[in-house]
């Protein structure tokens, strides 16, 4: 009964992030260019927002505010420690980033976003955090014998991930 427990108020607890993520998306989109070009809808939601190419070119052009992606690391199954790898940077820098709630560079709200593509992908496929990030430290036959996670520090990496979580919401088995 205490799984079950549990895994309600980790559902609870993920859609009250999204929901959140969707305010702050929407405030900070407001606040960038994209309003001249795009029309911004009245509330984003973030698995949309993830989907259009141009709202993310407009938000790492301005770089991400430090909130946002706190919630994005909050909604992930990485520590700060996986992060500060992926975006190859020390991770007392993102604590200094926290410490001064200050904007990403967007070469690192670029990458911010590529993992925050993945992530929302294979929640679709697999239904939970818990069982995507089995997936992501597992061997894969169809990555060359490569743990998933391994390849998301490059964007090529990335691409060949997103390709397997495709396929797989497909059920394309190689």
């Amino acid at each position: 009964m205490s799984y079950i427990y549990g895994q309600m108020s980790c559902i609870m607890e993920t859609v009250e992030i999204e929901k959140k993520l969707s305010r702050e998306l929407t405030t900070f989109l407001k606040k960038t260019d994209a309003y001249e070009y795009v029309e911004i809808p009245k509330t984003i939601d973030y698995s949309e927002f993830l989907k259009n190419k141009l709202l993310l070119v407009f938000a790492i052009r301005s770089g991400l505010p430090y909130s946002i992606f706190d919630l994005i690391q909050h909604s992930s199954p990485f520590t700060l420690h996986d992060w500060s790898d992926f975006l190859n940077i020390s991770y007392k820098s993102l604590q200094r980033y926290r410490a001064q709630q200050v904007r990403f560079k967007p070469i690192y709200t670029e990458k911010i976003f590529e993992l925050a593509e993945v992530l929302d992908a294979g929640v679709e496929v697999f239904g939970s955090l818990d069982k995507l990030k089995q997936w992501l430290t597992t061997e894969n036959y169809s990555l060359g014998n490569l743990k998933p996670i391994e390849l998301l520090r490059d964007s090529y990496g990335k691409e060949l991930v997103l390709a397997e979580l495709t396929r797989l919401n497909h059920g394309i088995l190689v």
